[in-house]
């Protein structure tokens, strides 16, 4: 039975381990069964990062409708 790597312990850990396994595959040593794990490896941790950014970009959206508002010059000269 195959053991199932763990899920990265954070983006920054994710990326890390991402650019490791480019590296490795870059220097085209590694044997063919490693090569295909490496790939897989990287195919999850590239999924693990894309869903990770398209959460911290709706967070920002959500941020940006709730407390930004767009500055108008007229506002901040204006005595009400």
């Amino acid at each position: 039975m195959a053991k199932t790597p763990a899920a990265p312990a954070s983006f920054e850990a994710a990326m890390a381990e991402l650019e490791d396994i480019v590296t490795r595959m870059e220097q085209g040593s590694l044997p063919l069964a490693e090569a295909l794990a490496s790939y897989q490896r990287g195919a999850v941790l590239l999924a693990y990062c894309q869903n990770a950014l398209r959460e911290a970009q709706q967070q920002v959206r959500v941020l940006e409708d709730g407390m930004l508002k767009a500055f108008n010059d007229d506002d901040a000269t204006r005595d009400d």
